[in-house]
């Protein structure tokens, strides 16, 4: 009899974060196959809480450069366990969506005949800013939001400073990330925050601005994994020196002041 995969996405790493569902998934399930950041966290969060899970879990973590199980050997693993008859976790950090290859797996999966049930988890696109007191929108400031990678091309992501773009796996190209947004509207003053290690034991939240981001990065020695986070929006963080948090209270009156003006004429 042929077993079932469920596309479980773990969180950000807080063991409390996990949906009910997927700690439902996680109870019935024969294996887990876990990714490194987020989902082993969780694991550990659920044994320190007294949570026993009966399966074998099987580690197939990837570090920054080095992929420990390339991933068509773990779309592979996925459809031999599941013909072995067990019911499989595929437990990714964070959602499997959000830039998880959640996508390509379902596929591999599907095109061999295992059903596969998708269980989403929460970003930590958005949970991780949610830390430094980061909304990613909010009235005043921001009315709209992108997620890119470090790895993606940013030179055609237009918009301003209400715009807010979120990087993930940013660290190793910050510099570049950094000089590109700060040529277009957004300017070399416009904010940034980087979130390291959220919800883990290293969470540090360093604030500065497009032009001087990289260099304190490197200063403070900041590591992966970490969130940037650049816009407006990062004034609104208690992190952020008093001068942008004023400046912030300042454009959100402005922006008040120009919808009555509109309203009214």
């Amino acid at each position: 009899m042929t077993g079932q995969v469920w596309l479980v996405g773990a969180g950000p790493g807080d063991a409390g974060l996990l949906t009910v569902r997927g700690l439902r998934a996680l109870e019935r399930a024969d294996v887990i196959v876990a990714d490194r950041l987020g989902a082993r966290a969780v694991l550990d969060g659920l044994a320190a809480d007294g949570v026993a899970l009966r399966a074998e879990v099987i580690d197939v973590g990837k570090l920054p450069g080095h992929h420990a199980v390339p991933q068509d050997g773990i779309n592979a693993l996925l459809v031999h366990l599941a013909r072995e008859g067990k019911n499989v976790v595929r437990l990714k950090g964070g959602d499997p969506y959000v830039f998880g290859r959640g996508g390509e797996e379902l596929a591999f999966c599907r095109e061999a005949g295992i059903e596969v049930v998708v269980v989403p988890g929460i970003t930590s696109a958005i949970s991780v800013p949610a830390l430094a007191g980061i909304p990613l929108t909010h009235r005043g400031l921001a009315t709209a939001f992108t997620v890119v990678t470090g790895h993606d091309q940013i030179v055609a992501l237009g918009g301003g400073r209400d715009h807010t773009v979120v990087l993930l796996m940013g660290v190793g190209t910050l510099a570049h990330s950094a000089v590109t947004l700060a040529r277009g509207d957004r300017g070399a003053d416009c904010p940034v925050a980087i979130v390291e290690d959220g919800f883990g034991p290293r969470q540090r939240v360093t604030v500065g601005t497009l032009g001087t981001i990289a260099a304190q990065a490197a200063a403070r020695g900041i590591r992966s994994p970490a969130v940037v986070i650049v816009g407006d929006v990062v004034r609104l963080s208690p992190f952020s020196p008093a001068e942008l948090a004023a400046s912030a209270r300042d454009a959100s009156e402005q922006h008040t002041a120009r919808l009555v003006t509109r309203l009214s004429t």
